[in-house]
């Protein structure tokens, strides 16, 4: 890939960091962890027992999801920076730019994704 390529690519990823760290920021109404903030709102909580245990599964779902967002971007950036950006991780074979495009913290080619989701299932 080249560098003007992989620079816009890098923009974009920033980006898409800069506002999933605002969302987690806003959401937890500062820079407390969401299970922090999960325990204060289930403290003083008068649902009942089966709510309160189904809503904090919820927000501990809900900051896997982004701390695994978070590492795929952080592990996006690193392979800007270390010039295998578009390269699959799997098999080295090239990323599609319009799967980068659509997806730009891919680190597989769809077919290798395919099976990297199928083992885990």
């Amino acid at each position: 890939m080249d560098a003007s390529h992989a620079n816009a690519f890098k923009q974009a990823l920033e980006t898409l960091r800069t506002n999933l760290l605002t969302q987690i920021a806003e959401q937890r109404g500062g820079t407390i962890g969401r299970a922090e903030v999960a325990t204060e709102h289930f403290a003083h909580s008068e649902d009942s027992t089966a709510q309160v245990a189904t809503e904090r599964e919820l927000e501990f779902a809900l900051n896997e999801r982004e701390t695994e967002e978070l590492t795929a971007l952080d592990a996006a950036l690193a392979r800007i920076a270390a010039g295998t950006y578009g390269r699959c991780i799997a098999c080295d074979a090239h990323i599609p730019q319009a799967r980068l495009e659509a997806t730009p913290e891919a680190a597989r080619c769809i077919p290798c994704q395919e099976k990297a989701e199928h083992t885990r299932h």
